[in-house]
């Protein structure tokens, strides 16, 4: 081979203008069909401009819903027009998902604050948590002007560190003078704040936000938005913009999922050699993405998950279907037994299927069994191409002998 290896791929066409525009993280300048959801967030931040404090808000929706993508249009343009007016407001996000402890998440904002010159930031660790409060406090005191902290995925900071944080931050305004804030928390889960202490939940919650999901109309007309500036014109075949819009709306209306399913399928596409984007590009990719999503999440499971999951993979594999927590459970204990780790209690083992059922890896299903009560009926949800004992057992090693052994089904009376 002579030449470099990156000489003929670049000399390749592509179909893509500008493929930033199909990610996540590309910020448009107009957000199809949350005009209602805009203007609920900016009237309430106009507050800022006046120099007075905004109300604690929360906004709730399933993933892809554009929460994020909202707040985060609405927050720049606040700002924007702050400097314009000569008001100083400041927008500072924290993703709850990568910093999670109320250290951190106080030790980013704290952090956020310095000046270009300033060097003395806030270590990531060794202070007393009420000395870092205080120095975030002494930062927006000597700053002035008006806070807006958003909390990204806040229902995963609550579940994982409780709502001290919460606390703290819906309270500073108290130890404030110079400077105003409000927070805004972000959530997947409609029903978080069941988490949170009262005095808690009544400051955070003054004005609540509901993203309702988008259906397939409006993930088109967000598609069509996108490609416009992200691929060439000739780049899409008839339908292939419905088709991603209609997958996507099955899955709760994510607008994420959308875009990552064009992108892909331009990609196939394009790697394939073809002048355009197909059908059968969206399906091959809809195939890869389920793949490439739910591999990592197993793979990252620990031990005694894993053990579940291979517990209701073995009963499957022996032709069960629709099994119930018991006869998971039995198989489980044999598992256990066969690779010398100890067992959890079926109540532990119980949640741990709950766990399996919210990743999407199992389906867990309550059903009535009439005077025998209420029963889960579990099996799994995996893609046909996702080898799920494969994943297993090279992600751990003293796991690999299971799906080598053959397990009886045992019927718990």
């Amino acid at each position: 081979m002579t030449g470099n290896i990156f000489d003929e791929a670049l000399e390749r066409a592509t179909l893509f203008r500008n493929k930033e525009h199909l990610r996540h993280s590309f910020r448009p300048s107009h957000l199809p069909h949350r005009d209602r959801e805009v203007e609920q967030l900016s009237f309430n931040l106009l507050e800022a401009l006046r120099g007075q404090i905004p109300s604690n808000m929360i906004l709730y929706g399933v993933t892809g819903a554009g929460k994020t993508a909202v707040t985060s249009f609405v927050c720049n343009q606040l700002v924007e027009k702050g400097e314009q007016i000569g008001r100083s407001v400041h927008a500072i996000t924290v993703n709850c998902r990568q910093i999670d402890t109320q250290y951190r998440v106080l030790t980013h904002l704290g952090n956020s604050l310095l000046e270009d010159h300033e060097v003395d930031e806030i270590p990531f660790t060794g202070w007393p948590t009420d000395r870092v409060l205080n120095e975030l406090v002494r930062r927006m005191e000597q700053r002035q002007g008006v806070y807006i902290l958003v909390l990204d995925e806040i229902d995963h900071l609550v579940r994982k560190a409780g709502d001290d944080l919460l606390y703290n931050l819906t309270n500073l305004n108290s130890s404030l003078n110079k400077a105003r804030c409000c927070v805004i928390g972000i959530s997947n889960d409609l029903k978080f704040t069941d988490f949170l202490d009262p005095r808690v939940r009544s400051r955070l919650g003054q004005q609540d936000v509901v993203f309702n999901p988008y259906v397939a109309d409006h993930l088109r007309d967000i598609l069509v938005e996108r490609a416009s500036s992200a691929l060439r014109d000739d780049a899409l075949d008839e339908g292939v913009i419905e088709l991603c819009a209609a997958l996507a709306a099955q899955e709760h209306g994510d607008a994420r999922c959308a875009l990552d399913l064009l992108r892909v399928s331009a990609e196939r596409a394009e790697m394939e050699g073809s002048p355009m984007v197909g059908m059968h590009h969206v399906r091959a990719a809809q195939s890869q993405i389920e793949a490439d999503q739910i591999t990592p999440v197993i793979r990252s499971l620990p031990s005694q998950q894993k053990l579940v999951l291979a517990a209701v993979l073995l009963a499957e594999r022996s032709g069960a279907k629709g099994i119930q927590t018991g006869e998971v459970y039995d198989i489980y204990d044999q598992a256990c037994l066969h690779v010398g780790k100890s067992s959890l209690t079926p109540r532990r083992v119980s949640m741990l299927i709950s766990n399996l059922d919210m990743l999407g890896v199992i389906t867990a299903r309550t059903v009535s069994r009439g005077r025998y009560g209420r029963s889960k009926e579990i099996h799994s949800s995996l893609p046909p191409n996702v080898d799920a004992e494969r994943i297993i057992s090279e992600s751990d090693d003293d796991l690999a002998p299971l799906f080598a052994a053959t397990y009886r089904r045992q019927t718990r009376l």
